[in-house]
């Protein structure tokens, strides 16, 4: 094996298209785990499996571009926090109004709609719902007065269009619609036309209306959530969960997994192959022969025994994925430590009396460098797609949104069957680019480094 300078290694590597188009896809990957840490609060990973932090976001729904190539453009899941809020008084009366302006511009009804408030009041505040249609016509949806307290108290409540007050008033409204909604849901009556029962399209103002004596309650929240069949740009999963938060936050995670294992499985094996290699004799064969015996234990049916029976911790799988990793490295670099070590610089070193360890980190490591590069950027793939496939067998940690853990869950759920393409596809896409940029990375190395590819 030649020496070849870094600089030299640069050069060719950057006369590759290979190696241009892995860094290129390698960079993108790195640009957007930045992204996922920056932007993304550490929060939203942490309560990934926790339903309650995804409980206003819709099921199973379809990513917001879909839209683009639809020629019925279907709802979309909207969170509307930031109401208009209007206060007046008289005298002992006190009106606070909250009302959200809903566009609604879509071929298809609503799921749902669901109002959510905390507010902390004495006595016992009165709340009335309404909406006024882009026709001008408007309905009453409930009326309800809150829990009575003579001390100031903290209340929270969900309204849901579910609620059976909901729909017995507008049944009490329904001389103003020319057709029957006996078995319609409130959302399909609310933003249906009044002569059929289609979607009316236009602007909707629902209102929020508290009414108080003497004291004003404080509204700490306020949410209208009009449910959709669309949402964030790669729709949601069975539980709710935005799986766009997923893909990001897996991007670093496969980064993290891939890295980790390769450099310290290229690592250890580098330097347990030169100083086998370096050694010789009895310490070669004894050292080689143990090497042999990893190399022989079937990993995959070794690394499901393991975490089933010690842990599925994603670090645990990590130092798992390292003991199986180094091995092969290993036999490559003690058959180039053989070549090496025969040279004349190295029995030169040896003759002037050079410490083993100095002689291998200063003559023999050095010239496995650009083998070592190359070996990591191959390693890489490896250790991610080993990490997917026990994360779809159900053996990863599920504490983490890896994209292996996200096509478990949407095999769990039947998401194939079901059509659900867009929990499916996205994490596969994300596993096989990864792969490939590494794989262009180091297949690039190799053939600048390798002599027999040079040629």
């Amino acid at each position: 094996m030649s020496s070849i300078s870094p600089q030299e290694i640069k050069q060719e590597f950057f006369k590759s298209k290979m190696g241009i188009t892995g860094i290129i896809i390698l960079s993108t990957l790195i640009a957007i785990s930045i992204i996922a840490i920056i932007t993304i609060p550490i929060e939203t990973f942490q309560e990934w499996n926790n339903p309650e932090n995804w409980i206003l976001y819709p099921k199973v729904a379809v990513p917001i571009w879909v839209n683009y190539f639809m020629f019925d453009k279907i709802p979309e899941h909207r969170i509307y926090e930031n109401p208009n809020v209007q206060i007046s008084s008289n005298k002992e009366l006190i009106l606070t109004s909250h009302q959200f302006g809903v566009n609604f511009e879509y071929d298809e009804f609503p799921n749902d709609f669901i109002y959510i408030f905390s507010s902390k009041y004495e006595n016992s505040p009165l709340i009335e719902m309404s909406v006024t249609r882009p026709d001008g016509i408007k309905l009453d949806l409930i009326s309800m007065s809150l829990p009575h307290s003579n001390s100031e108290i903290k209340h929270n409540e969900r309204i849901f269009s579910t609620d059976k007050s909901i729909r017995k008033n507008l049944s009490l409204q329904s001389e103003k619609f020319s057709f029957s909604f006996d078995r319609l849901a409130s959302e399909d009556i609310i933003f249906s036309q009044l002569e059929k029962n289609e979607p009316l399209k236009g602007n909707y103002i629902f209102s929020i209306d508290t009414f108080s004596i003497d004291n004003q309650p404080k509204i700490l929240e306020s949410k209208l959530i009009i449910g959709g069949k669309v949402f964030g740009v790669m729709g949601t999963d069975e539980l709710r969960r935005d799986l766009a938060i997923g893909l990001l936050w897996g991007t670093p995670l496969a980064l993290f997994i891939g890295l980790v294992v390769s450099i310290a499985s290229v690592v250890a094996g580098l330097l347990y192959g030169v100083y086998a290699g370096f050694k010789g004799k009895k310490t070669d064969e004894v050292m080689m022969r143990f090497n042999d015996v990893i190399y022989a234990l079937p990993a995959l049916p070794f690394l499901i025994i393991l975490s089933v029976t010690i842990s599925n911790s994603i670090f645990v799988l990590v130092g798992f994925l390292m003991v199986f990793g180094w091995v092969g490295i290993a036999k490559v670099a003690r058959s180039m430590s053989l070549q090496i070590k025969t040279r004349g610089y190295v029995d030169a070193a040896n003759m002037m009396g050079q410490k083993e360890s100095k002689i291998v980190l200063k003559h023999i490591l050095p010239q496995l460098l650009p083998y070592a590069f190359a070996s990591i950027a191959i390693s890489v793939p490896a250790a991610i797609t080993t990490e997917a496939g026990l994360s779809f067998l159900g053996l990863g940690d599920p504490s983490f949104p890896t994209w292996g853990q996200i096509l478990h869950d949407a095999n769990t759920f039947g998401a194939s069957s079901r059509g659900l393409w867009w929990w499916i596809m996205p994490p596969g896409i994300m596993i096989a680019v990864t792969g490939l940029a590494f794989v262009f990375i180091g297949n690039a190395l190799d053939s600048i480094i390798n002599p027999k590819l040079k040629r």
